[in-house]
C-alpha cells in the first residue's frame, strides 16, 4: 500500500469509490469491495463522509480517505511518503496516530520517509539518508 503527502486522490470518485479502487483493480466482486471499502473508510472515522468527493473534504478527511485506501487490501508492506507534510498539525497528529494505529491491528511492515524527526522517533528502527548516502 501507498500514502503519498499529496493524497492521490481520484477526483472524480468519492470517498467510497477512491477506496474500492485498489479493490476493484484485484478483481474483488463489487458488493465485497463496496462493504470492505465502508468498514475501512469507518475504521477512519469517515462513515458519514462515504459520497463526499475530494473537494469538497478537509486535508484530513482526504488523508484519511488515503489512508482508508491504502490498508483496505491489507497490504504486507506500506510505504508512507511524508504523510502528514501538507496538513496542519492538528491534523497531522491524528493522521499519524491512526497510521500506526492502522498498522498494528494489520501487522504490516511501515516504511515512512519523514524530515520529522519526533516522528521518526515512534518507529522501531530509523535509517538516515543525507547528502545521498545512506547513515
Amino acid at each position: 500500500g501507498f500514502v503519498f503527502q499529496s493524497f492521490q486522490l481520484v477526483p472524480h470518485l468519492n470517498a467510497l469509490e477512491n477506496v474500492m479502487l485498489p479493490l476493484e483493480i484485484r478483481g474483488v466482486p463489487l458488493m465485497q469491495a463496496r462493504e470492505l471499502a465502508a468498514d475501512c473508510l469507518a475504521r477512519v472515522g469517515l462513515s458519514q463522509r462515504l459520497m463526499h468527493y475530494p473537494k469538497t473534504l478537509s486535508g484530513g478527511e482526504q488523508q484519511r480517505v488515503a489512508l482508508a485506501r491504502a490498508f483496505v487490501s491489507k497490504p504486507a508492506i506500506l510505504f508512507a511518503d511524508e504523510p502528514t507534510g501538507s496538513l496542519d498539525e492538528a491534523s497531522g497528529s491524528k493522521v499519524i496516530e491512526l497510521l500506526f494505529e492502522l498498522n498494528r491491528e494489520n501487522g504490516s511492515t511501515l516504511i515512512l520517509v519523514t524530515h520529522d524527526p519526533q516522528l521518526a522517533q515512534r518507529c522501531s528502527r530509523q535509517l538516515i539518508l543525507q547528502g545521498g548516502r545512506l547513515l
